[in-house]
């Protein structure tokens, strides 16, 4: 009996020490060690949002918009109040309303509220991002950084591809209503 039981316990011995070489080794350590000296995002930066499919229409000059459709991973509403982008100096949240029988874009107060576990879409003749200003030409496949900002301080970047797009020939050159002169 005595023999048996220093059988056992040398077993698992050898079979701690295994263990022991398999957790001591590079591939395992390499991930936890740079886990832990990265801070951890917020959640409202990162896995809170998502964007399916971001675009921006290409232009030589003048105005753009971006598209996409944002996505909230999350069980509460997020509202996204503000943008930015190194592509122009100005950035405004609009949206697209019927006013006196015309179509009109204008800045949408209190910005684009994504519901929980819900998306908002952008597209054209709807919500939008709107570029003022474009300081350099947007090409088709040009990759466009962007960085909303969110109503808790957080925010959310994101890359959109510059695409051609006619569309319903939507004029973001001035010639719309921007309800209000902005444009």
């Amino acid at each position: 009996m005595f023999s048996r039981t220093i059988v056992v316990i040398a077993g698992l011995v050898v079979l701690a020490a295994c263990g022991t070489d398999q957790t001591a080794s590079p591939e395992t350590t390499t991930p936890a060690v740079a886990a832990s000296s990265t801070p951890a995002p917020s959640p409202s930066a990162t896995a809170a949002l998502s964007i399916t499919d971001p675009w921006v229409k290409t232009a030589k000059k003048g105005m753009s918009a971006a598209f996409g459709t944002i996505v909230n991973n999350t069980g509460a509403d997020i509202t996204v109040l503000s943008g930015a982008t190194p592509l122009s100096p100005k950035i405004e949240l609009h949206e697209v309303v019927e006013s006196k029988g015309k179509m009109v874009m204008q800045p949408k107060k209190g910005g684009f509220v994504i519901p929980a576990h819900g998306t908002h879409v952008l597209e054209p003749g709807g919500d939008h991002i709107m570029l003022m200003d474009v300081a350099e030409e947007v090409k088709p496949g040009a990759e466009i950084p962007f960085t909303l900002t969110l109503a808790d301080g957080g925010t959310f970047a994101f890359t959109a591809i510059g695409k051609d797009f006619a569309g319903g020939n939507e004029d973001y050159q001035g010639g719309m209503d921007m309800g209000g002169g902005n444009g």
